[in-house]
């Protein structure tokens, strides 16, 4: 890069609007814990404690997949990736994998609820829908978006929720 020290190149994320909040990784990271307990209602009987212990991993595994991808992807741009942009695009994913633990929440407590595995899914299904959808709308309100864009976000992504929702339906034993 010359002359310009602050310019951004096109590998590198927008720089983040004092006060905003990127919502980005908590509404990906809900609809990828929704995957997973729709997933996991195919496989059959398992204990619980697999659900939880999935959910975790895979959020981990793809916050991996993006913080990597992204630092990747300005290595490619020949910018130098060091420790410090290494802990901020961390940080910046770990949404991905604390919107996996209100649907863990949800399994831990669904005995308590005096939930079977079935119930369990259904009930850790509708916190990841309810995370996505919240998420999403509460990224659009943060934004300033206007009241029908919110209501459109919020709509997206309760359609792509209840996609899951009807394809658990009809893949269940």
């Amino acid at each position: 890069m010359t002359g310009n020290a602050g310019a951004r190149t096109p590998s590198s994320p927008p720089p983040a609007a004092p006060g905003r909040v990127d919502y980005t990784g908590a509404v990906y990271g809900s609809f990828l814990a929704a995957s997973v307990v729709m997933g996991a209602g195919t496989l059959g009987s398992y204990p619980k404690i697999e659900l939880i212990l999935l959910l975790l991993s895979t959020g981990v595994v793809f916050w991996a997949a993006h913080v990597h991808s992204r630092l990747f992807g300005v290595w490619l741009v020949h910018e130098p990736v060091g420790w410090a942009q290494v802990r901020r695009v961390g940080a910046s994913e770990w949404p991905i994998v604390q919107a996996a633990v209100p649907p863990c929440v949800a399994v831990a407590v669904s005995p308590l609820l005096g939930l079977g595995l079935d119930g369990t899914e259904w009930l850790a299904l509708a916190v990841a829908v309810a995370g996505q959808v919240g998420w999403a709308s509460a990224a659009a309100v943060r934004s300033g978006a206007p009241r029908g864009l919110v209501v459109v976000s919020g709509a997206v992504n309760l359609l792509l929720g209840l996609v899951l929702v009807v394809l658990k339906a009809s893949l269940q034993h």
